[in-house]
């Protein structure tokens, strides 16, 4: 009789999603709030909260970025090429999510 040992073990997740959410959003706040930080003049079209849009726009764009981070996990777990596939694409999609919330949040005030 042989004793066979099916165990296998399950990468675990470093970071829960709502983690990687927080985090993305919180980089996307931080990155946007030193951008608006710097305009000087705003033109009275635009109206007294406009910064409202940007600032709930982009860190929105940032979370999906997160998230796009975390479902890349299981593909970083199998390692080798990969993993470095896996990491490249999470940031490019980071990246891609940040710019195209940063587009649609200052669409029509400052990139009229």
């Amino acid at each position: 009789m042989t004793i066979t040992n099916n165990l296998t073990t399950q990468p675990t997740q470093p970071a829960s999603l709502g983690k990687r959410m927080l985090i993305g959003a919180a980089i996307a706040l931080v990155l946007i709030s030193v951008f608006l930080l710097g305009v000087k003049h705003t033109e009275p079209a635009w109206g007294k909260l406009w910064m409202i849009k940007p600032l709930i726009m982009v860190p929105v764009a940032g979370a999906a970025g997160g998230a796009f981070s975390f479902f890349m996990d299981k593909l970083r777990y199998q390692g080798g090429w990969k993993a470095a596939l896996a990491i490249m694409l999470s940031i490019l999609g980071y990246v891609f999510a940040l710019w195209i919330g940063t587009v649609l949040g200052l669409n029509g005030t400052l990139w009229n």
